[in-house]
C-alpha cells in the first residue's frame, strides 16, 4: 500500500503477484488490486480483477456492489443487473440492493423490465414501511412509462392505477411534511406524469 501511495504503480502490482503466490486465497490482496486498477482509471483492469475475486468469494456482497457500480459507471446496465441480483441473493432484506436494481431495470427499459422494476420498487417500499422517496417516485414513473408504452392494453392496468395512486399520495403526505415549499413542484410533477 505505501508503494500505491506513492504512486509506483508497477512496484505494488509486482508485491501483490508475490504475495498472491505465497496464498492464493488472501482477499485484501485481490481487492487491493482490483482497487489499484480503478485508482488507475483502469476500469476494465478493476472488471477483470473483481471477477476473478468472485470466481473465488462468490458470497462477498461488497466486491458485488463494487463491481455494479463499475458497470453502472460504463453503462453497462445488463451486468448491473446480474451484480445486483446476486446482491439480493446474498442481502434480501437491505433495500438499498432491491433500489439500485429497480434503478438500473428501469434504465435498461422495455415493457418486462419496466414492470419488474416497479415490483422492485415495491419491494423497497414494503421494506422500509412505505419511507424511501426515491422508491416512490420510481413506481410513478414505471407506471407511466408502462402506460405509454401499452396505451391501454395492459390488463393490470386497474391494479397499478391503484398502486400509483397510493405513491402519489405518499409522496404528497411526505412533502408536506418535509418539504411543504416544494409541494408545488411535485404537484406538476405528477401532473405532467398524469398521476395527479
Amino acid at each position: 500500500m505505501l508503494l500505491e501511495a506513492k504512486g509506483s504503480w508497477s512496484e505494488a502490482k509486482k508485491a501483490y503477484s508475490s504475495l498472491l503466490e505465497d496464498n492464493a486465497l488472501d482477499q485484501v490482496i485481490h481487492k487491493r488490486r482490483a482497487a489499484m486498477e480503478k485508482a488507475q482509471g483502469n476500469l476494465s483492469g478493476a472488471i477483470e480483477c473483481l471477477n476473478k475475486y468472485l470466481e473465488i468469494f462468490m458470497a462477498d456482497h461488497d466486491a458485488w456492489r463494487e463491481l455494479a457500480e463499475i458497470y453502472v459507471s460504463l453503462q453497462m446496465y445488463k451486468q448491473a443487473a446480474f451484480c445486483y441480483e446476486e446482491l439480493i441473493l446474498c442481502q434480501p432484506t437491505n433495500p438499498l440492493c432491491h433500489l439500485a436494481y429497480a434503478d438500473v431495470l428501469y434504465t435498461v427499459g422495455g415493457l418486462e423490465n419496466l414492470q419488474a422494476a416497479k415490483k422492485y420498487y415495491a419491494s423497497v417500499i414494503d421494506l422500509t414501511g412505505g419511507m424511501n422517496t426515491r422508491a416512490l417516485f420510481g413506481i410513478c414513473l414505471c407506471t407511466s412509462a408502462i402506460g405509454q408504452l401499452t396505451k391501454g392494453r395492459n390488463k393490470e392496468e386497474k391494479e397499478s392505477l391503484g398502486l400509483q395512486s397510493l405513491a402519489a399520495t405518499a409522496l404528497e403526505k411526505d412533502y408536506k411534511q418535509r418539504a411543504p415549499s416544494k409541494l408545488s413542484l411535485l404537484s406538476s410533477t405528477l401532473r405532467s406524469l398524469k398521476l395527479s
